[in-house]
């Protein structure tokens, strides 16, 4: 069985212990590194992620981590604000990348092609790694052929940096793609923004609340109908197996691919 070495980028994060402890729990994987930008540095990551001692301290400079520790995978779970700049370190460092730093769409992807070319090594952008929430947005893709009009709402803790969600963003490219120029009409609005963003012609609604993890319903509405389709991540532990399974997988993939949904495939 060949090992696989990974470094966690954001790794005193919620979606990073998360990680950690995907890592710990996997005979196959090995963390060999963990990186924050200011909080939890010095902490060992394993201790970090509720999980026994790793031995592996949280360190602030990923460029001098990935020298020393030479990785074959990096997970990055950081923030929009600094994730390009991140994928590129990673892969100069001769690193593939599994990038669940939301903030990406599908217009980021000629440059992280372009990067990806450079390097010979591969990105997937995943922006929800639970197997429930990517089949909720191929039944939303497969839905939007038969329904004139669509809304999304999503729900999320008030910590997360963004808004709307790279779930939300992915969902609405995909029925987008799949619906053509349907156009969605909207009300007059006595409050402005109170029908949402919209991406592609389609409301989006962000919730941030506590007691939230991830949650997302795309609500469909026809001739004397609706279907309402739902997700829910209970816990951060719905995450794991997606992110395993993304970490072992991403060495077989070929450039960037946006959507974990690509890994199902087949």
């Amino acid at each position: 069985m060949t090992i696989i070495r990974v470094v966690v980028n954001g790794a005193y994060g919620k979606m990073g212990r998360t990680a950690v402890q995907g890592i710990l729990g996997d005979p196959q994987l090995e963390l060999v590194g963990a990186v924050g930008r200011v909080r939890g540095i010095g902490l060992d990551a394993g201790e970090a992620a509720g999980c026994n001692k790793a031995g592996i301290a949280i360190e602030k400079d990923l460029e001098a981590c990935l020298a020393r520790v030479k990785p074959d995978v990096v997970i990055d779970f950081t923030n929009p604000a600094v994730v390009k700049d991140s994928i590129r370190t990673i892969l100069l460092a001769g690193a593939h990348a599994v990038v669940g730093t939301t903030g990406l769409s599908g217009a980021d992807l000629p440059l992280l092609q372009g990067w990806s070319r450079e390097t010979g090594k591969n990105v997937l952008v995943a922006p929800n790694f639970a197997i429930g929430a990517v089949l909720m947005m191929k039944f939303a893709q497969e839905a939007a052929r038969f329904f004139p009009a669509v809304e999304i709402i999503e729900a999320h803790n008030p910590q997360k940096a963004d808004a709307p969600s790279g779930t939300a963003i992915k969902t609405a490219e995909a029925m987008q793609g799949a619906r053509g120029e349907n156009p969605v009409v909207l009300g007059e609005e006595k409050i402005p923004g109170v029908r949402g963003g919209a991406l592609n012609g389609i409301p989006i609604h962000s919730v941030r609340l506590p007691g939230y993890v991830a949650h997302q319903q795309v609500i469909f509405g026809g001739l004397g109908q609706t279907l309402t389709l739902r997700h829910d991540s209970i816990s951060r532990e719905s995450f794991i197996p997606g992110i395993v399974l993304a970490v072992k997988k991403v060495g077989e993939l070929e450039g960037v691919v946006y959507g974990f949904e690509n890994l199902l495939d087949g």
